[in-house]
């Protein structure tokens, strides 16, 4: 992973990561044309969707950005996030990350996409 390249791509939406009860069914507002993420397991129904896609009454954080490592990357490839999360990490920024088969997304919150895309772009993102 070293001598890679990798680009990031920052998203134009503000998301939010969202928690509902387990057994809730998948809510038509999660569902948009760009990006969303849902996970279930046996706890929480958990939906990062753009942030206007949200109901007033559902449990969320707000305000992320989010970078995505233009892929597909190989599964074979190793430490892509253990690299990014410690470069952040260094700048005390908290990062939720979603991965998918073809890439990675790392959601940084909107106060702090600043700094994050400068610490990574200079250090070769």
């Amino acid at each position: 992973m070293k001598n890679q390249k990798l680009n990031l791509k920052l998203l134009k939406n503000k998301f939010g990561v969202c928690r509902l009860e387990g057994d809730r069914p998948i809510p038509d507002w999660a569902d948009s044309n760009d990006f969303y993420s849902i996970t279930r397991t046996a706890e929480e129904l958990s939906i990062v969707c753009p942030e206007e896609n949200i109901p007033s009454d559902i449990i969320c954080e707000k305000d992320w950005k989010c970078l995505k490592v233009e892929g597909p990357l190989d599964f074979s490839l190793i430490g892509i996030l253990a690299r990014i999360s410690t470069l952040l990490a260094e700048e005390k920024i908290s990062i939720f990350v979603i991965s998918t088969y073809d890439t990675d997304y790392i959601l940084v919150r909107e106060a702090n996409i600043q700094a994050a895309v400068e610490k990574l772009s200079a250090n070769g993102y």
